[in-house]
């Protein structure tokens, strides 16, 4: 059996006046949600903590149920990734319903990344350009991909990865929670080893610290508490234009079965 530890950490940023950023970190559930709102007024927080709520509540519930079962069928992907997607439609149902009925809250929406991890094997679902990391053996790789107008350009070749840097659309969102009656929620899923470490962040972080800068701090910092919060100043030395939200996750070897560990206590006093 795996454990895990984890770091929640959000800044506000230097430029914005109030953080539309959500978060959720549930070990208990193996849950753990980034979210990033958007819309007039308060609207963007609205829909980030209505994601944040409506996903929790609903994988609370599948939870508790003896035979749970899931509105969508994906072959590709295990029952449990499946009811994660799930909970994201439903959260998406219900923003764009909360947009629908209330004038303040028209054309919000959120982005989010989703990670559920149990039994060794980490269930992800995305929408939007919130992302997803993979630390392992020194290296830093993205498990998520991009909802958004640059990035596209990117894969299709039209644009190079300095250019979509640059470009005055980097912040067009091509996929969102809310934003329509339905959405298409990428999903993936992936074995976990020991050691491994996740990232989960909006593009506050993303957008003005380059990935090898994320790593060096990561790797750089023997607490994650202490990681997590360089890398919230990291995104406000950067210009803190946006808020900045991240989660750590990582991965720990198996805890010691606690009678062997009293036992291995007692055995090596005894001998000392």
């Amino acid at each position: 059996m795996i454990c895990s530890r984890h770091s929640a950490k959000s800044d506000v940023g230097l430029k914005r006046t109030h953080n539309e950023d959500r978060f959720l970190a549930d070990p208990s559930l193996g849950l753990y949600i980034v979210c990033d709102g958007m819309g007039g007024g308060n609207a963007g927080e609205v829909a980030s903590r209505m994601a944040i709520e409506t996903i929790h509540v609903h994988l609370l519930a599948a939870e508790n149920q003896t035979h749970s079962s899931t509105a969508t069928i994906d072959a590709n992907v295990s029952a449990r990734t499946q009811r994660l997607a799930d909970a994201v439609r439903a959260a998406n149902h219900a923003i764009h319903r909360a947009s629908s009925t209330h004038p303040a809250y028209a054309g919000m929406g959120t982005t989010v990344v989703a990670v559920n991890l149990k039994d060794e094997l980490l269930s992800i679902a995305h929408v939007g350009d919130s992302r997803l990391y993979l630390i392992r053996n020194g290296e830093i790789q993205p498990l998520t991909f991009d909802h958004s107008w640059v990035a596209e350009q990117v894969q299709q070749g039209y644009l190079t990865e300095e250019e979509a840097e640059r470009s005055p659309k980097r912040n067009i969102i091509t996929r969102a929670l809310g934003v329509e009656s339905t959405v298409d929620v990428e999903l993936s899923e992936i074995p976990v080893c020991r050691g491994d470490r996740f990232l989960l962040c909006t593009d506050g972080l993303t957008r003005s610290v380059r990935s090898t800068d994320i790593l060096r701090a990561i790797e750089d910092q023997p607490r994650i508490d202490a990681a997590a919060g360089r890398l919230l100043v990291m995104a406000n030395e950067a210009g803190g234009e946006d808020n900045t939200t991240v989660i750590l996750l990582h991965v720990d070897r198996d805890r010691p079965n606690p009678f062997w560990q009293r036992f291995a206590q007692s055995w090596f006093s005894k001998a000392s």
